[in-house]
């Protein structure tokens, strides 16, 4: 009985590891389906250039469109 625990155990141990978790922006935060409009990993959220423009969002005009600032 306690060799079928072990076992049980063991295989428990090996497939816990087997979990997809969803990938962290920068800040370390979890991306739970956050939108980010330029694909560089970080969501919308949290990011200070969202559009990728290469201009801050609070200095952008239009922080949403990457051909404008």
């Amino acid at each position: 009985m306690k060799k079928l625990a072990v076992v049980l155990i063991a295989i428990g141990g090996l497939l816990s590891g087997c979990v997809a978790y969803e990938p962290m922006d920068r800040g370390g935060r979890e991306n739970r389906g956050e939108r980010d409009r330029d694909r560089d990993g970080v969501s919308n959220r949290a990011d200070r250039d969202r559009d990728g423009d290469g201009v801050r969002n609070r200095d952008d005009r239009r922080p949403d469109d990457p051909r404008r600032y």
